[in-house]
């Protein structure tokens, strides 16, 4: 704690205690009061100015010191200054007061409660910089709702104090009338809650709902806004239209069609988009034969003298295209058309809120008519403008599946989880015939979200296996020399060269916000489609849900977005939900694999997030012994002191499904101590996540009970 605060906090403790030593809660009482009234009264005309600065400025420091009596001193303010200057003079104390307490909270609490509390306060700090005035003004509205408590509270979060101060004051008001009100008839008021009846109370509650009902309004008022230069249909084709058939496209239709809605899918490439023809699907399928070849690289582990395959490069990515075609009926148009969705193969172009113009395949066009339209138009290979790079004929993502012999020499651009999984498989692949792969990355290391130690555990692993790891090197530069191609990296400040044959782009992903009409309706979208907490464009009826509207590009968060899409587009304003981001895993399906959900080490101190860390090894794991793949950790974070998981990351053999049980027992608030109280079946790796909660609890055994059962089992043996 800085000087200033602990000087602060003494202050504050030194006002505190003289309160209570000298009993000055005595004539902050209600019979204190009623017995000085006729004394004050006096004084009061006798010294008008001098009685006004001195009760404001006591009614300022009850309120800046939280102290109790400010409902008594709002009764004072009416029994000596009357209905109206008593109103005014109580308006402005409070509000000054209440604000110096949300100062103080600031400097005292802040960094404390960001520290302990990171994750949660950054979502709450989030939802008051949008809409922190509404809710504060509710709880002004409700007397009944400590006012000192509202003042601390809101210190924490990030709300301008100049916001917290005129806030307060407008909502502070109409309870301060009726205290001050009741404070001119004090005779007959015997106690604080004398001055509530029902029916107010009732009032103040239907009038704590209005800030609600006005941040309705307000919304309404924006939506016209956005609609004025459009005029919408008298009647609607279809409930929704789905732009794209990707993962959250599919999933949003085939909600939208299960409730019986009108729903028209439109895809311009392929159904299924990049996770069936480019992604997910054909990079596992290579990933499996890859690893093939490496176990039986490694047959002597497995007491087998020598083995040996004899493969193409050719008839390996014809597998992969098998195993694409093989899944493709799941996300096929005759699939979805029996699911009762509308699929129309063709171009889309938002031509207005509620109409959407498509060419199809063959040339003809048409315009629908909508009452929702949710877009999940995806995203494509992130190419960084480095000179030369068009000379070299580069693959992504998108194209590395069209080769059909295996490049000599591979360079692969990037370290992030796309990167690293092609660089290891095609390093196996090359493996027996002497091709090579280099991984660049700019970054100090690979896989930068993951904590150091996995990074490094993958390196390692790349490294044994004949894969150039690059770290710190930027690619500056393509250069075609006496028709070699060549990369010019800088390294620390000098030029590397590498030269390569074919160079595969694999740093990230970019949105598709463009082509299909958002800068026609003016809908924002930089990196990403703007969207609201109920994936909500600025106009209501727009959404857009998968890798176009982020945060996180994986299939299966934008399934779990897609229902949010759905079901908001089909019934808002009847019922909408926010999306619900608190529990997102992912895994990279690397050798040796790697999984997390929630917090690591590293975001968890760059959030302030007070840890505890529980870790068990794999390589004491039975089964992973008995499989040759004794290798990896499970780390759990965890709140200090309890058992409540805060995040858990899994390297090793079949992490991305272990990860499985902690995804539910966040999901579901279960802690480690019923992990460790459920059966595992033996031998299966599933018993590490049981041996990790074994040893948070032998971490956190009761050491004094067990002292005590010693000594009883001391008795019980006669000793």
């Amino acid at each position: 704690m800085s000087l200033k605060k602990v000087l602060l906090v003494l202050v504050l403790a030194v006002v505190v205690g003289l309160y209570v030593a000298l009993d000055l809660g005595q004539y902050l009482s209600l019979e204190g009061l009623k017995a000085s009234q006729a004394t004050i009264d006096a004084w009061r005309v006798d010294n008008p100015g001098l009685a006004i600065a001195v009760y404001f400025a006591v009614y300022v420091a009850v309120t800046a010191l939280s102290l109790p009596g400010a409902a008594i001193m709002t009764l004072a303010g009416g029994a000596i200054f009357g209905l109206w200057w008593g109103t005014l003079i109580v308006s402005f104390a409070s509000s000054i007061g209440a604000t110096l307490a949300f100062l103080v909270s600031r400097f005292l609490l802040r960094d404390w409660v960001a520290q302990r509390f990171g994750q949660r306060m950054s979502a709450i700090g989030r939802g008051v910089e949008k809409d922190g005035g509404f809710y504060l003004l509710t709880l002004r509205l409700i007397p009944q709702v400590p006012f000192w408590a509202v003042n601390l509270l809101m210190g924490v979060t990030p709300m301008r104090a100049w916001t917290f101060y005129w806030v307060s004051q407008l909502g502070m008001l109409a309870g301060t009338i009726v205290f001050v009100n009741a404070g001119t008839q004090l005779a007959s008021v015997a106690g604080v809650k004398d001055v509530f009846s029902l029916e107010l109370i009732g009032s103040f509650l239907l009038l704590s709902i209005f800030p609600l009902i006005a941040k309705k309004i307000v919304d309404v008022i924006r939506a016209r806004k956005v609609y004025a230069r459009w005029t919408k249909p008298q009647r609607f084709d279809r409930n929704l239209i789905v732009i794209g058939g990707g993962s959250a496209g599919l999933v949003t239709a085939y909600i939208a069609a299960a409730v019986k809605a009108k729903v028209t899918l439109i895809e311009k490439h392929k159904m299924g988009g990049d996770c069936l023809n480019t992604g997910c699907v054909p990079s596992k399928a290579l990933i499996r034969s890859a690893k093939l070849l490496s176990h039986i690289s490694r047959a002597k582990e497995f007491g087998c003298r020598s083995a040996s395959a004899d493969f193409s490069f050719a008839e390996v990515m014809e597998r992969v295209q098998r195993v694409v075609r093989s899944v493709e009926p799941h996300d096929s148009v005759a699939r979805y058309t029996e699911l009762g969705v509308e699929v129309i193969e063709g171009t889309a172009q938002i031509v207005s809120p509620w109409e959407v113009e498509v060419t199809r395949h063959n040339g003809a066009s048409e315009c629908l008519s909508t009452r929702s339209i949710v877009i999940a138009a995806g995203a494509r290979p992130f190419v960084p403008p480095i000179p030369g790079i068009e000379d070299v004929g580069y693959l992504t993502s998108d194209t590395v599946w069209d080769l059909r012999e295996l490049p000599k020499r591979l360079i692969v651009l990037g370290g992030g989880p796309i990167g690293c999984e092609l660089t290891q498989a095609f390093a196996r692949l090359g493996a027996a015939s002497g091709s090579t792969v280099t991984q660049v990355e700019m970054a100090p290391r690979i896989m930068i979200r993951e904590d150091p130690e996995v990074s490094e555990m993958v390196a390692a692993r790349f490294r044994a296996e004949g894969i150039a790891v690059l770290l710190n090197h930027k690619a500056k530069e393509f250069r075609i020399e006496n028709g070699e191609q060549i990369l010019i990296a800088e390294h620390q400040g000098r030029d590397v060269r590498i030269p390569f044959d074919v160079v595969l782009v694999a740093v990230g992903r970019i949105a598709n916000v463009q082509g299909y009409g958002l800068e026609t309706l003016d809908i924002p979208a930089t990196r990403t489609v703007d969207t609201n907490e109920f994936l909500q464009t600025n106009y209501p009826n727009i959404y857009a849900a998968g890798d176009v509207a982020g945060p996180y590009q994986f299939t299966h968060t934008a399934a779990h977005q897609a229902w949010y899409a759905a079901v908001n587009s089909l019934f808002d304003p009847f019922k909408k939900f926010k999306a619900d981001y608190r529990v997102i895993p992912w895994a990279t399906f690397v050798e040796p694999e790697v999984a997390r959900v929630g917090l690591n080490e590293q975001e968890a101190a760059e959030q302030g997030v007070a840890y505890e860390v529980s870790r068990y090894d794999i390589d004491d794991l039975d089964r992973a012994i008995a499989d040759g793949e004794a290798h990896g950790f499970i780390k759990v974070l965890t709140v200090p002191g309890k058992d409540r998981i805060l995040g858990v990351t899994i390297v090793g053999e079949h992490a991305g499904d272990l990860i499985a049980e902690y995804v539910l027992a966040m999901k579901q608030g279960i802690g480690l101590n019923k992990i460790l109280g459920t059966i595992h079946i033996y031998p299966t790796l599933a018993e590490a996540n049981k041996f990790v909660a074994g040893v948070w609890k032998k971490a956190h055994a009761p050491a004094g009970l067990l002292a005590w059962v010693a000594r009883f089992h001391a008795w019980r043996r006669g000793a």
